[in-house]
């Protein structure tokens, strides 16, 4: 189930209204707390390569709606444990968990900063709530979600503003949960095309455990093989779906999807296929806020 215009679920309402007397009529739906609601987020400071990158995005919708994998289904469960949640899925980009949470029953608001993305996200999923606003100002009210969701994007938060404030969204015993595809490198094409794509890209490897402090209960972890199906030749529209691709000097960037037009035409496991499949681990992490 996802939020429909038109209808607030049960006890989704402002914490801390700035102007009571301001706040519309509450069947608009939990877009009204955008304007009703405001909370001292403090100063937040990203260092300017990595906003550049994040921002990127705005450029590579269609790639990135066209050829990136969404989560299984047994990945989703777990990231959300319980049935008929009410979900926050934070930087949902286009989609690609959002389908699968709403999928499973969950009611699932989408935040998103790219209007790009957003409006992909409302084309390919549509009914679902999506709001504008980041992790470290989630434009929901306090204790009224279930679960926070993060699908490949925690490397773009500042922990140190993003921890409490998701804190501030949950629950009681509700869950943070962050979510990577990991490919699998022990394939040998899959390695050699990881190798292509992150040549000379300057951000560390980004699927590691999330730090949270002592608001959060232990941290649990799991991962689910799987595999995404795709035509050799989407993997040129994969690659340059990535930030680093996106941000390089238009001469480099031809350059790296050359070489991944090489590797697809010329690999024995790739060449002359229809479609293969691109192993992956959907890689797991998930804490409970005490």
């Amino acid at each position: 189930m996802s939020y429909r215009r038109g209808t607030l679920p049960e006890q989704s309402r402002c914490a801390k209204p700035a102007d009571a007397a301001a706040c519309p009529d509450p069947a608009a739906g939990p877009a009204w707390c955008l304007s009703a609601c405001s909370w001292d987020h403090g100063e937040v400071t990203i260092d300017t390569p990595s906003r550049d990158r994040a921002a990127s995005f705005d450029l590579g919708v269609a790639a990135y709606g066209q050829a990136r994998p969404g989560y299984p289904d047994d990945a989703a469960r777990w990231l959300v444990p319980g049935a008929g949640c009410r979900v926050v899925d934070l930087a949902a980009g286009t989609g690609k968990l959002t389908s699968r949470l709403i999928a499973l029953g969950h009611t699932v608001t989408a935040v998103e900063p790219s209007h790009g993305m957003r409006a992909e996200l409302e084309r390919t999923v549509p009914g679902v709530w999506t709001l504008a606003g980041t992790a470290e100002a989630i434009p929901v009210p306090d204790s009224s979600v279930d679960a926070v969701v993060v699908a490949q994007a925690w490397h773009w938060f500042s922990p140190r503003h993003t921890v409490p404030e998701v804190a501030r969204v949950l629950r009681p015993g509700g869950h943070l949960s962050v979510v990577w595809n990991v490919r699998d490198h022990r394939v040998d094409w899959v390695d050699q095309f990881t190798r292509i794509i992150h040549e000379g890209d300057t951000l560390a490897p980004s699927h590691r455990e999330p730090v949270l402090d002592e608001q959060f209960a232990p941290i649990e972890h799991a991962r689910f093989p799987w595999t995404h199906r795709l035509r050799p030749a989407d993997l040129r529209t994969l690659a340059a779906s990535r930030s680093h691709t996106l941000t390089l000097p238009t001469a480099e960037r031809e350059a790296l999807l050359t070489a991944v037009d090489e590797l697809a035409r010329t690999h024995p496991d790739l060449a002359g296929r229809d479609h293969v499949d691109l192993p992956y681990r959907a890689t797991c992490w998930r804490a409970r806020l005490r």
